[in-house]
């Protein structure tokens, strides 16, 4: 069976033909087009936009926005976004960021996602045509929007040294996470007054230690201060066990991992 491609200069047109039976919206392609390859006769027709509003980063008023078909190759390259180089450069290697999107990112099943994790985060809020989603809901209900198109991403940009980046993987440098964990901490003096811990392969899709979170509230961010945030740090996950990991092998590593990135 043979695939069209429908291409709109108005992502509101490209949205009005993805409700069509069979169609698909067609970001980077990284994986969807890897399914074609492979067989898969779910879908028949790839629907994509020019629109030049998804290919725009506008970072102004202490607030980025970035439209969904943003690459991960424009986002390693942007100075204003220097803290998510090393997220951005963790997608693969030079071909794939050069096509891997932001908005597709979103969407990729575990163990993949590791930007999606940097932006759960930041508590980014993600625009799904003329709505816009807290991260955490979106990602919950992810599937819903399987036949929307995002459009962009917003996030408050972080104060200096906030946000802390690890991704392990067994390939290196740019293989399928283990785990990926991103943090973004609050401090004043020496305690922790905020945190959001975010964390990618430890279930279907990004989610939140909170556990770990209320337990550095309070806490000196050194071996014993971060003590119980790392006995907490597993509770609530269920992670997948698969050609890269076991499930035990995660839950075991991930408090190594938290610790080196909370201590630093």
């Amino acid at each position: 069976m043979g695939l069209t491609l429908r291409t709109f200069a108005d992502v509101g047109e490209a949205g009005a033909a993805l409700a069509a039976a069979g169609a698909r919206y067609l970001g980077g392609g990284t994986l969807l087009v890897r399914q074609a390859n492979e067989g898969d006769l779910s879908f028949s027709t790839y629907v994509r936009s020019t629109d030049p509003s998804l290919s725009t980063i506008t970072v102004e008023g202490g607030r980025a926005r970035l439209g969904a078909s943003v690459t991960m190759a424009a986002v390693a390259r942007h100075r204003d976004l220097a803290f998510l180089a090393p997220v951005a450069k963790a997608v693969g290697g030079p071909a794939i960021r050069n096509m891997a999107t932001v908005g597709g990112n979103l969407f990729v099943p575990s163990p993949y996602g590791d930007f999606a994790v940097a932006l759960l985060a930041l508590d980014a809020a993600i625009s799904v045509g003329g709505t816009e989603f807290p991260i955490g809901q979106f990602l919950a209900e992810r599937e819903s929007h399987s036949r929307e198109i995002v459009t962009a991403v917003s996030f408050a940009l972080p104060a200096a040294g906030a946000f802390r980046f690890r991704k392990v993987s067994r390939v290196k440098p740019k293989g399928a996470s283990v785990v990926t964990i991103a943090a973004l901490l609050g401090e004043e003096g020496d305690a922790v007054t905020s945190a959001r811990i975010a964390l990618g392969a430890m279930a279907d899709r990004p989610i939140r230690a909170e556990a770990a979170e209320r337990a550095l509230i309070g806490r000196p961010l050194t071996k014993d201060g971060v003590a119980p945030a790392l006995a907490a740090a597993a509770e609530g996950t269920d992670p997948p066990t698969d050609a890269i990991a076991s499930a035990w092998y995660r839950r075991e590593v991930l408090p190594v991992h938290l610790g080196r990135l909370l201590i630093g």
